[in-house]
């Protein structure tokens, strides 16, 4: 796809218009972003995921037995459901991409971002009135109406320190007040992008609402210090460590001088700043499954000639629902390629064959550490043969 190309997607915009006017700076408005779009989802699949084991699902109230905005986690029964009011309540299931090809399916249309910011598709339900009240969100998201309408209403940034209602589960805002022109009634094909920390408010107005949420992960820098910290020191030899030598007589013994503070501040940033260093922990991090527990490893290590053998007969790999890829060049012919937290050293050719969604079948022999690197996969549930999904 090319960067100028116009996308009904982000409403006749360019790629690279999006991105330099939109991304991370102001929300978009896209009517018929899926022209003529038909949910490849029903409301009663969707209340069938919650009620299952291991998958992530909140049940809002907005005025539940137990009290205002009342969240609940499932797995749900059906005897959940059959409670409810007929309206102000919303049923939300995290990952569906993961449990349904056809949701899935639809990030191939976000392929002008990167695939390794993607988290998830998060699905909600509401009848009329359903809403998760006013709040706000650290990360970009695409808000794709599926089925019914929902009003959207934008209350602009607003900072990190904004109240919040107390006593909730929900991090709902004490102030929302709507800025002038955004206010929309989206319908089924339309799509919200909004950028982080942006004020927002749905709320359903019809049955059947189903909103389509295409989020996308960014570590906060928090987690990112202390992530690429404690992967740095897992590799340091015990021997690196504070050092003084040469240092003047100290005026006062019990002073921590600028001296000393300098020669502690050198080594931390002569120990973090590592290019390749991070490049390996970053790979690493972005391409973490947001659930680990669906990867299943294998119970027997792969044989690479049997590998070789089942690819040349016409059995073809799969990746592994909620598994990530993504590659990173080193030099010359090789690559690293991430693969749900791991790295492999192969070339770019397989590199990037194996991470861009490509068919994988017996044309990846072509590269000679296909059979390693491929078995190395299976043995780690990050590729699975097709015919054990269809188990």
């Amino acid at each position: 796809m090319s960067p100028d190309e116009p996308l009904t997607l982000l409403g006749g915009l360019t790629a690279a218009d999006f991105l330099r006017d939109h991304w991370q700076r102001r929300p978009l408005l896209i009517r018929g972003a899926f022209p003529d779009f038909e949910s490849p989802l029903e409301p009663d699949e969707l209340a069938g995921l919650a009620c299952e084991e291991n998958i992530e699902a909140r049940l809002v109230e907005e005025h539940g037995p137990e009290g205002p905005w009342q969240v609940s986690h499932g797995p749900f029964s059906d005897t959940t459901f059959a409670r409810l009011p007929e309206r102000d309540w919303t049923l939300l299931v995290q990952a569906v991409d993961h449990y349904v090809p056809e949701v899935a399916a639809l990030l191939e249309a976000f392929d002008f971002l990167p695939s390794w910011r993607l988290d998830d598709i998060m699905v909600s339900y509401a009848p009329p009135g359903g809403s998760v009240g006013p709040h706000v969100d650290q990360y970009d998201v695409f808000l794709l109406q599926a089925s019914g309408q929902r009003r959207w209403q934008l209350g602009g940034q607003v900072p990190d320190d904004a109240a919040i209602l107390d006593g909730l589960d929900l991090r709902i805002l004490e102030r929302f007040e709507v800025e002038a022109g955004q206010d929309w009634i989206l319908e089924p094909g339309d799509m919200l992008y909004l950028p982080p920390a942006w004020a927002h408010h749905g709320v359903s107005q019809s049955a059947d609402c189903m909103t389509f949420s295409v989020g996308f992960r960014a570590p906060s820098a928090d987690e990112a210090i202390t992530s690429f910290a404690d992967y740095i020191g897992e590799q340091l030899p015990a021997s690196r460590r504070y050092g003084d030598a040469g240092m003047a007589p100290p005026a006062d013994p019990a002073e921590l001088d600028d001296a000393s503070l300098a020669r502690m501040r050198a080594l931390i940033l002569e120990t973090l700043d590592d290019p390749d260093q991070l490049a390996q922990w970053f790979g690493r991090v972005m391409t973490q499954p947001k659930y680990v527990d669906q990867l299943v490893p294998a119970e027997t290590p792969t044989a690479p000639d049997a590998l070789v053998a089942a690819l040349q007969a016409g059995e073809p790999l799969e990746r592994s629902p909620g598994s990530r890829f993504a590659w990173r060049a080193l030099g010359g012919d090789r690559a690293t390629l991430f693969a749900d937290g791991d790295g492999l050293a192969c070339s770019v050719g397989l590199a990037r064959a194996l991470a861009d969604g490509a068919p994988l079948d017996a044309g990846l022999l072509a590269h000679e550490e296909a059979p390693r690197v491929l078995a190395r996969l299976l043995d780690a549930g990050s590729l699975a043969w097709a015919d054990d999904f269809e188990e």
